[in-house]
Order: C-alpha cells, then sequence, then structure tokens
C-alpha cells in the first residue's frame, strides 16, 4: 500500500511515538510634473514580500538539504510560516514535544501536496507527493529508479520499502555534505510515488507522524 502524504498527514493528531525507520539556500528619482503634465497614472503594485510560496505551490529552489528558503531545519513554526507566506495550519500534538504537520490552506483539489513536520516544537521536514515540485538535485514524483540513480549517482541508498512489495526507500544524504537527506518512495514498478526531506531521525519515519 503506497503511504501517500495525504493518508500520513490524516494521522498527524497523533503524537510522536516509537516509529518504523527506513535508515539502518539607488533609483534615479523621476522629476516632478510641469503645469502642461497630465495627472500621473496609478503606480503599479509592488511585488509580493515573500516569493516562496505561490499558491499551494514553493517557489522553484525552495527545498533544499538545509530546509526551506529562509527556515532551516530545527526552525520554529513561526520561521517557517514567514517562509510560505501563505496560510498554515494543522492539528496539534497531545504533547508539546510532540509529531504533527503544518499544511497549506485552502486545501487544493489535489489535497496536500505538501507538509511540513514539526516534532519537538522544531522544523525537521518536508513531505512532497506532487509532480511538480522538485527536490534538490532534481528528483520528482514520476520519476523511475534509474532517474534517481543517474541525477544522485554514487550517493544512492537503496533499501527495501516496508509497505509495498517490490517497492523501494532511495535514501540520497546531502552529497555536499552536512546533515539532510531526501527520501524517495518507489512503487514496484520503480516509479516514484513520493518524497521527503529533512535530518534523520525524522526522515526516516516510514508511517509520518503515526
Amino acid at each position: 500500500m503506497r503511504i501517500a502524504i495525504a493518508a500520513v498527514l490524516m494521522l498527524a493528531l497523533s503524537s510522536c511515538g516509537e516509529r518504523g525507520s527506513s535508515q539502518p539556500p539607488p533609483a534615479a528619482q523621476a522629476p516632478a510634473p510641469t503645469e502642461a503634465a497630465p495627472a500621473a497614472a496609478a503606480s503599479t503594485p509592488a511585488p509580493a514580500s515573500n516569493p516562496i510560496a505561490t499558491g499551494a505551490m514553493p517557489a522553484p529552489g525552495a527545498i533544499g538539504y538545509a530546509g526551506f528558503g529562509p527556515a532551516p531545519f530545527g526552525a520554529d513554526e513561526e520561521q517557517v510560516r514567514m517562509a510560505w507566506g501563505k496560510a498554515l495550519d494543522g492539528p496539534k500534538p497531545d504533547t508539546p514535544a510532540g509529531c504533527y504537520y503544518l499544511l497549506p490552506q485552502p486545501r487544493s483539489q489535489h489535497g496536500y501536496r505538501i507538509g511540513f513536520m514539526f516534532e519537538d516544537a522544531r522544523f525537521v521536514r518536508i513531505d512532497v507527493d506532487a509532480p511538480d515540485i522538485e527536490a534538490p538535485g532534481g528528483g520528482r514524483v514520476g520519476m523511475t529508479t534509474q532517474d534517481i540513480q543517474r541525477l544522485y549517482a554514487g550517493h544512492v541508498q537503496v533499501q527495501n520499502h516496508k509497505y509495498v512489495e517490490g517497492g523501494h526507500y532511495l535514501r540520497v544524504p546531502n552529497p555536499g555534505g552536512g546533515s539532510g537527506v531526501v527520501l524517495f518512495e518507489t512503487d514496484a514498478t520503480g516509479r516514484v510515488t513520493a518524497w521527503r526531506i529533512g535530518e534523520p531521525p525524522q526522515v526516516d519515519y516510514v508511517e509520518g507522524c503515526s
């Protein structure tokens, strides 16, 4: 059974207990108008102050091995909310040290395509199940195992999927060093169905926050 992000996030009310693990980034001033000049046109609206999120999508390059835009792994909720720049919400755990997700609001017609995991009040992981959101290094939902092996040549750790017969986890530690890990899940045909990125041990939680 595919562990898609939508199913994982429905379980986010639970606090983190024992879990299975997949482990062993001065303008010039305009001249004043003369008396003969026409009235000035309305000024163009300023661009959004935070370019990280556009709708329910992160900006290209916002997700990295170190975190999400200006919010590094280990950040608090407020830093992640500011980095996303739009509404995020989600059920909170029973205990302050529990595990939970913040999710884009309102929910899109495709469900929750991205989720931000927190544990012990710290930002620890991002879950993605949308083909149009790219992992650092170029990996995406819908790619094959061969695609991932080519993109991350020499860095892919292959492990059997806990629930999907013939499926695998393709675990890629940050090739540049550091503690970040991106982990792709594949189905029995070798096709990527979801991916997540974060720091151990949370990136290796097979059931998310359940």
